[in-house]
């Protein structure tokens, strides 16, 4: 039990299971029902698996030098053997739980998980670390829409807002740990650009993202699309000064970004006017 428990910790479950949550609802809200919800469910969950047992298998030797003991490799709680085994095995469910809906989607969902795994090699370190989070976070939404009935077309404001969201995230998740992750090696695009820079990324991808849910379905937005419009303009510059009131601090902004970061993931599961 304890080894299975350690095998799940390294599959980073607090965010893989935000997202295959947040997409299950989108597939209820796109009009999935039946065997299709559990389905989308557990393919876009095999993708999280993948993605987070590869991470903690390339890192092993990296956490180990660090003294991570909060990872369970490192800490002697599962071997990276079995991580990466897991990791595999994960990553060939992908397109085998996507098959039953089809081939459009299914190949979707297969390169937005190679797209994912290229950020935990080789792009995580470089320049282009944002790249996989673009490309991922855009397709995840657009197979839950291909994977409807007739594999109807996902609409280009939707495949966007996921991108956008997913760029935002990835500067969103970086900032309380700029410092450490520096030290273990990782000099992606946030660390390069810094506290100040990766801010004003995360937030300005992430306000891209709201404006795109909000005003991207045909028609009017409604009364909740205006109102968290407004929110993101508001929370966003509330955060940053809250940051420079407290002396350069980032907490203050780092929940900024995450309750703009909130807004986005309600708005993309509720929106009604997706097909």
């Amino acid at each position: 039990m304890a080894r299975a428990l350690a095998l799940i910790r390294s599959s980073h479950p607090e965010p893989g299971l935000a997202v295959t949550v947040a997409m299950t609802l989108l597939a209820v809200g796109v009009g999935h029902r039946g065997w299709a919800i559990p389905g989308i469910f557990l393919a876009v969950g095999a993708t999280q698996l993948a993605v987070g047992w590869v991470n903690d298998w390339l890192d092993a030797a990296r956490d180990l030098q660090a003294g991570r003991r909060d990872k369970p490799i490192a800490a002697g709680a599962v071997s990276r053997r079995t991580v990466g085994i897991a990791g595999l095995v994960a990553t060939l469910a992908v397109p085998l739980l996507a098959a039953p809906f089809g081939l459009p989607p299914t190949v979707i969902l297969s390169v937005a998980t190679v797209a994912a795994l290229l950020y935990d090699w080789p792009l995580k370190s470089t320049v282009f670390s944002v790249v996989p989070y673009l490309v991922a976070f855009g397709l995840l939404p657009a197979f839950v829409v291909t994977a409807l009935p007739g594999h109807p077309a996902p609409p280009a404001w939707l495949v966007a807002a996921g991108a956008l969201l997913g760029g935002g995230a990835h500067f969103a998740n970086v900032l309380p740990d700029l410092e450490d992750d520096a030290a273990t090696g990782v000099h992606g695009l946030p660390h390069r650009l810094g506290a100040s820079g990766s801010t004003i990324a995360a937030a300005a991808l992430l306000l891209g993202a709201t404006l795109t849910l909000v005003f991207g379905p045909d028609g009017p937005p409604s009364w909740a699309g205006w109102s968290a419009a407004a929110a993101a303009v508001v929370v966003l510059p509330l955060g940053w000064y809250a940051a420079r009131r407290a002396q350069g601090r980032r907490v203050a902004m780092f929940r900024a970004v995450i309750v703009v970061a909130l807004i986005d993931v309600l708005l993309l599961i509720f929106s009604g006017r997706v097909v």
